[in-house]
């Protein structure tokens, strides 16, 4: 089972490699409000009628008010490691993420591949973001 995870995964960064931002064909991060996250604290799907482009991706919100938190300072708000798996980036590699594993951690936001991947990156989170924030400066446009 780990090695078609591990498969998968490698598949997945692989493949979005070329992209800075993860992005599907919903959208950045699977299409969900960034600014939800810290301001209703849960994943919330973004409305193709509140949009933005940024950084080569097309951002969703919730609202207009989500819209324009963003649009004056997306680098608040937007995920970490491009919205790319965190645990993944602390060792080396871009993999998506689901929009109901995340966290923030100093007031920034942090997406995993899963719940399960979220659980390993939650016991060791201070060291695996220094392993990733030193890793995301080699990966982020490959």
């Amino acid at each position: 089972m780990k090695a078609v995870l591990f498969s998968l995964l490698f598949m997945a960064g692989y493949i979005a490699s070329a992209q800075q931002v993860f992005t599907t064909k919903d959208g950045a991060i699977n299409g969900y409000d960034p600014v939800a996250y810290f301001t209703e604290a849960k994943p919330v799907k973004g409305d193709e009628k509140y949009s933005l482009k940024w950084k080569d991706a097309t951002w969703y919100f919730a609202s207009e008010k989500n819209l324009n938190l963003f649009k004056n300072n997306p680098e608040q708000y937007a995920p970490q490691y491009g919205g790319y798996c965190a645990y993944g980036t602390s060792r080396g590699y871009k993999a998506p993420t689901q929009p109901d594993a995340w966290s923030t951690v100093d007031g920034k936001l942090y997406l995993n591949y899963n719940l399960d991947v979220q659980k390993n990156w939650s016991t060791d989170r201070t060291n695996l973001i220094r392993k990733a924030d030193v890793n995301w400066k080699k990966i982020e446009t490959e």
